[in-house]
């Protein structure tokens, strides 16, 4: 989905400070395809919504060089741009009807009435708010004035949509429920999606890739599946899901995998993903669902004694905490099955895993 020559929108060399001193974005290299949705998720402080309001044209890049479509939009004012903006906030104007909010950014391209009325009609039907168009905000829900604040974004068919954080006000059911509608409604129409938010399972959920800022850089940029399953670093492992983190020293390696020496609880074999040398410090990433509980003695390269800390029921499945090398925070995530729920504090089992279920990255 990248390349010079494919790239819609391309971040170059893009740096950002506001004193002078501190960057809060780095050097940014990004290319984003037509028709993709990408996510750029972070922490607070992280770069990624200055990186938004710099493609909007709220912001401007203090070096380096913004394009879209092969040409640059640093001297662009924002309302030049073809872009529709969602906020959190909504930014809906409370005097005015829902059709009349919709109707107002065709208003400004200078549309005539017999365009207008039919664009903000369909835009209404793709969010499903077709009985709506005579309500006022005040009159909404907080979701249906999402809704609102998303279909008028979209009413002048821009070239490009951007999201900062517009789920961020809902509830976690409405959250998750607007979510696969964004995400349908992208698939429909095709439309290039940049989307800023700081809930990882908001960005699992939804994007085509994700790109995980921290500091003012991008750590990884890679699709969720990718994200997840192979992290690259030890930020992006713990941001990216629940994670297991054990320290230790490199003592051996071999091709692409390496054994790690934990102090007083003996080795492990893991995949060498981002490691200097023999003899350097690395930190081991786990996910808790890939833990076995008590496998059979020999099944397994990695298997140790541990003490059960806490068991929480969560339903579909059970989190255990356990004491294992010397770590007290260890999780395991079990599915729920008859017998897992017997599980009590103080009691003694084996953990094992896969050496492919262990990476060793960065300390």
């Amino acid at each position: 989905m990248s390349g010079t020559n494919s790239a819609f929108v391309k971040f170059s060399d893009v740096q950002k400070t506001y004193d002078g001193e501190t960057l809060v974005v780095k050097n940014l290299n990004l290319d984003i395809a037509r028709g993709e949705f990408l996510t750029m998720l972070g922490p607070s402080g992280s770069g990624k919504t200055t990186t938004l309001m710099m493609l909007a044209g709220f912001e401007t890049p203090t070096n380096g060089s913004i394009l879209l479509e092969a040409r640059s939009i640093d001297a662009m004012p924002p309302h030049k741009r073809d872009i529709g903006m969602v906020f959190q906030s909504y930014a809906l104007f409370p005097h005015m009807t829902v059709e009349e909010n919709l109707a107002f950014p065709l208003k400004v391209r200078r549309l005539g009435r017999s365009e207008i009325e039919p664009r903000v009609k369909r835009a209404l039907e793709r969010v499903r708010l077709g009985g709506y168009c005579k309500r006022r905000p005040a009159q909404l829900s907080g979701g249906q004035q999402q809704r609102v604040a998303l279909a008028r974004a979209l009413v002048f068919d821009p070239k490009l949509v951007l999201m900062d954080e517009p789920l961020g006000a809902l509830d976690k059911q409405l959250r998750e429920q607007m979510q696969i509608e964004i995400k349908h409604i992208h698939a429909d129409l095709g439309v290039t999606v940049v989307y800023v938010t700081h809930d990882q399972a908001e960005a699992l959920t939804m994007s085509d890739r994700i790109a995980v800022f921290n500091d003012g850089v991008i750590q990884q940029l890679a699709p969720p599946a990718d994200l997840y399953e192979r992290p690259q670093n030890a930020f992006v492992a713990q941001f990216i899901g629940e994670n297991n983190q054990l320290h230790g020293k490199v003592v051996a390696m071999n091709g692409t995998t390496c054994k790690v020496e934990i102090a007083g609880a003996g080795n492990v074999q893991a995949l060498a993903i981002n490691v200097e040398a023999i003899g350097r410090p690395t930190v081991l990433s786990l996910r808790p669902e890939r833990v076995q509980l008590n496998p059979t003695p020999g099944t397994l390269p990695n298997i140790f004694s541990a003490e059960v800390a806490e068991v929480i029921y969560l339903g579909d499945h059970v989190r255990t905490r356990v004491s294992v090398c010397g770590h007290n925070d260890f999780v395991i995530k079990l599915p729920n099955s008859e017998g897992l729920v017997q599980l009590e504090p103080g009691a003694a089992i084996t953990v094992g895993w896969k050496t492919e279920d262990c990476r060793a990255l960065d300390a």
